[in-house]
């Protein structure tokens, strides 16, 4: 883990300071324009797996509804939060208290509120595959109303910009830009979560959450300006990613990754714990495809350029997305896992 001084949080090599920028309202803008942003696409996401989205559309009165929301949250009293306590969902939906949340196996310091689309659940029959336990529906504040509206609709806005995203970026690198609709639609299976870091957990150690990659589609990041995202580089060491205003910022999962064969990257990432008691907000968004869904090989003609994708024994990637996602939660969550899906831990 690299030395990280909190209270400047300064990066390891200056050159590193800031990821590429890249403005998605450019595709309306006419073919020049449209084509500038290929590149720049193409590019960020061939070489660095991460950048910062602007002229996304998103209102500053729709990211203040749910930022509100989300603090009014936080400042429950912690009976109330605990109410909806993951552990009672078999769906992996609901709070999170601090540290019960695992990384590599290591304890995250942060809590969290998990959100899906709200869908009645489904219990897998014999022989269905178990991941159709990650459908099911959301635990939400009786107390806070405006969280579920202002939740719901974050899921329904940012899924639209995804979209968007992800057209552009298929065009950018010369494939279909509608390749993967099919897996998409109204059964896909976003992901929101609502993330505090408390500050550091007082034990010596620093992992906000530990470095992984995401195992989905696209992410959407909205952070505020504490800081603390780190994003590891060519160097192999990680570097911060400054936050900007008005900005979302992107990363590429491992589906991706796999579609295209390691051409497009999803790189690892993780968050350092903000110093003494200073708290961290984050709102992570997951654009993730039906749980069924196959996610096929990308046809591009960049293909052949493709250096193959990184594999660890550790973390198999399965065909269905479903059972990655699965995997997933049974690791970072393992009271939920013991208490519901015990018969499923061999497998995770």
């Amino acid at each position: 883990m690299t030395t990280h001084t909190a209270s400047t949080h300064p990066t390891t090599t200056p050159s590193y300071d800031q990821l590429p920028i890249i403005d998605l309202s450019a595709a309306d803008r006419g073919p020049q324009a449209r084509a500038l942003l290929h590149a720049q696409l193409h590019s960020a996401a061939h070489d660095v797996g991460f950048f910062q989205l602007v002229g996304h559309g998103v209102t500053q009165a729709e990211t203040d509804a749910l930022l509100t929301a989300m603090r009014a949250f936080f400042a429950l009293p912690e009976a109330d939060r605990l109410a909806l306590d993951n552990v009672n969902s078999p769906h992996f939906r609901g709070y999170t208290r601090t540290g019960d949340e695992r990384t590599a196996g290591a304890r995250d310091w942060r809590d969290q509120l998990d959100i899906g689309a709200e869908r009645p659940a489904r219990v897998p029959a014999p022989g269905e595959p178990p991941y159709w336990w990650l459908q099911g529906p959301n635990q939400w504040p009786v107390a806070l109303p405006e969280l579920r509206t202002a939740a719901l609709a974050w899921i329904d806005r940012l899924s639209t910009v995804a979209d968007r995203l992800l057209h552009e970026l298929l065009a950018a690198i010369g494939a279909p830009a509608d390749f993967y609709d099919p897996v998409f639609g109204a059964h896909a299976h976003p992901h929101l979560k609502l993330v505090r870091y408390p500050g550091s957990a007082g034990d010596g150690t620093d992992q906000g959450v530990g470095a992984h990659k995401d195992y989905g589609f696209l992410t959407l990041l909205l952070q505020d300006t504490v800081g603390g995202l780190q994003v590891q580089r060519e160097d192999g060491l990680f570097h911060d990613v400054p936050p900007i205003e008005g900005a979302f910022v992107v990363n590429l999962g491992e589906l991706l990754e796999v579609a295209t064969n390691g051409y497009l990257i999803a790189t690892n990432h993780r968050v350092v714990s903000p110093p003494g008691a200073t708290e961290r907000f984050s709102v992570p968004f997951f654009y993730n495809p039906r749980l069924d869904a196959r996610v096929e090989p990308l046809p591009f003609p960049h293909a052949s350029q493709a250096p193959g994708i990184t594999t660890d024994p550790a973390n198999p990637l399965y065909a269905e997305y479903g059972y990655n996602e699965l995997k997933g939660k049974l690791r970072a969550h393992p009271l939920v896992a013991e208490r519901h899906h015990a018969g499923l831990l061999a497998t995770a």
